[in-house]
């Protein structure tokens, strides 16, 4: 269980505090324990309240090092997306930036939704794990910048043009920083199938 000093409050906002580390963690250990090093596999940190398109899945399971792809509905934006570099021809695509509505600066600015690991990298690079002293919006980036570099990232979801999952609440998703983006001439969506 969550020790109570990491549970969020009853009058907290939802990103005051890193959410899921030591189950995340219960789960990279159990996969380091059960699993071969050369495991063919993906651990991905999948979450109840977000939407799947299958093809996601499918997707995912080519993931050598790090995968990444667009999440919709996330960050007060449209989409967080990693821009990319598609070269084609048999030519690996690769990130050159990232459309984020929040923090652009962080080394890896994606969502916990936008990712997959290789099980057998996980498996070797032992210190990877999720941190509760991570900054506010920092848990993704903390745990990628001990498995790769950027380019490293392996872009899916035809070289990050379209939107595989999105982050389903209840409620109107409040599109602040993508109005910011747009009064500064930048949209999150351009490009972009859904």
């Amino acid at each position: 269980p969550t020790p109570q000093e990491w549970k969020q409050q009853d009058n907290s906002p939802r990103w005051r505090r890193p959410r899921g580390v030591l189950q995340r963690n219960a789960g990279i250990a159990w996969l380091r324990h059960n699993c071969p090093p050369y495991t063919a596999a993906v651990a991905y940190f999948a979450d109840d309240d977000n939407s799947y398109a299958i093809e996601l899945f499918d997707q995912m399971r080519w993931t050598q090092k790090v995968s990444v792809w667009p999440v919709g509905l996330v960050g007060g934006v449209m989409l967080e997306r990693p821009v990319c570099l598609c070269l084609g021809d048999g030519h690996p695509s690769i990130v050159t930036d990232w459309m984020v509505g929040w923090k652009a600066s962080r080394k890896f600015p994606t969502d916990m939704a936008g990712f997959a690991v290789s099980v057998a990298l996980l498996i070797t690079k032992t210190d990877a794990e999720f941190s509760h002293d991570s900054k506010i919006g920092y848990l993704e980036t903390d745990f990628l910048s001990k498995l790769v570099e950027t380019k490293d990232l392996e872009p899916r979801a035809n070289c990050c043009t379209k939107v595989l999952v999105w982050h389903m609440n209840a409620k109107k998703p409040l599109l602040k920083e993508e109005m910011k983006l747009r009064e500064l001439g930048r949209r999150t969506d351009v490009g972009i199938v859904v």
